[in-house]
């Protein structure tokens, strides 16, 4: 049997992975690297023109813990976007911030496993939706990003929530931030009513474990309090957030930092031990975080729309349909998921006084 062969059987089931891999250890080394690398680009390829991006692949092949496989991942994407000079440039801004591969070189019976192993990973991948154009093929236009001197400052109060220890002052810094990206969302919707190229776009945002469910819902809280929309992935580990670019900038950074507010303030309130009794209270700490920033966010966002002169409400109307459009057409068949159970009062409290606490700018 080849090397193509079994790889080919490997893949697709029909011998055993530890006898496809020991197939591969006895075969010619210079026959095998032939055919593994050409496995490998074709696989990669596949994905990258059916819509994954460099990180988010990067970052579903590191989830498996093997830093070879990661690595291969990199330098697979870096190879691919070096074929083309019409590349996109968000999609090599990934390319370029992916981490290194691991400066010490696995020995080979660890490379072949890893990317044989790599190989059957990537081919149960399904397509996914295009947001950012492939190397190679036509962009489109995108709609004006957040201004630049918004995100700094938006950037810069929530580092200052991230790294206080007084939990007023981290509100303050978080409230504030907020308060700029409502604002900010508000101008970008007024002065692009009559501007057709402006419309909704996606991103994909991963959610890391553990508790993915409930990190996907407090993504959801502060997307829904910014004009926006998501849908998780739980299978793929993550969640697609739809909206105008200005509103996905400042959901994402908003979302970013209260996350590590809310792992901060977790860790200082669980219980000292009993470990079932601290996933529950995690567990039930970052629903309840996750509703009470919800409702904040959203306090928020209507007094800064009170504030404006004018009736806002039919330019917003419009914008949510748009949004809603947009993720019915990429994803026509949802479900809504059930919520998290609270299995711990004392997580519920913690958490919900953790998002009292928060600071959202």
């Amino acid at each position: 049997m080849s090397v193509p062969e079994v790889l080919r059987d490997v893949v697709g089931g029909a011998i055993a992975y530890e006898a496809g891999l020991d197939a591969l250890t006895v075969a010619p080394a210079a026959e095998v690297d032939a055919a593994l690398g050409a496995a490998l680009r074709d696989a990669l390829e596949r994905l990258f023109r059916g819509g994954w991006q460099p990180a988010e692949l990067h970052r579903v092949v590191a989830r498996l813990g093997d830093p070879v496989k990661a690595g291969l991942v990199a330098s697979g994407a870096a190879a691919y976007a070096s074929r083309f000079s019409d590349t996109d440039p968000r999609w090599q801004q990934q390319v370029s911030s992916l981490p290194a591969a691991p400066s010490r070189r696995p020995d080979r019976i660890t490379l072949l496993d890893s990317s044989l192993g790599l190989l059957t990973e990537l081919r149960r991948l399904p397509a996914v939706e295009v947001l950012i154009p492939p190397p190679g093929t036509i962009g489109v236009n995108r709609s004006p990003a957040a201004d630049d001197r918004v995100l700094e400052r938006v950037r810069a109060l929530l580092a200052k929530a991230e790294s206080t220890d007084f939990p007023a002052e981290a509100e303050a810094y978080s409230a504030k931030a907020q308060e700029l990206i409502a604002r900010h969302s508000i101008a970008e919707a007024l002065t692009s009513v009559n501007r057709a190229e402006v419309v909704p776009f996606a991103r994909r945002i991963g959610v890391d474990h553990p508790y993915e469910s409930e990190k996907a819902s407090l993504l959801d809280a502060v997307a829904r309090a910014n004009h926006c929309h998501t849908v998780w992935s739980p299978e793929l580990g993550f969640s697609t957030l739809f909206g105008f670019d200005a509103d996905i900038d400042g959901v994402e950074l908003l979302y970013t930092s209260l996350l590590v507010q809310a792992n901060r303030a977790m860790a200082r309130d669980e219980p000292a031990k009993g470990k079932a009794r601290i996933k529950a209270f995690r567990r039930s700490f970052l629903v309840a975080y996750g509703a009470r920033i919800g409702e904040r966010l959203a306090a928020a966002t209507r007094h800064e729309i009170a504030a404006q002169p004018g009736d806002l409400l039919p330019v917003l109307r419009n914008r949510e349909l748009q949004v809603r459009e947009a993720m019915q057409k990429s994803f026509p068949r949802t479900v809504r998921s059930r919520g998290s159970r609270v299995d711990s009062l004392e997580g519920w409290e913690s958490g919900r006084a953790a998002a009292d606490e928060a600071k959202l700018g």
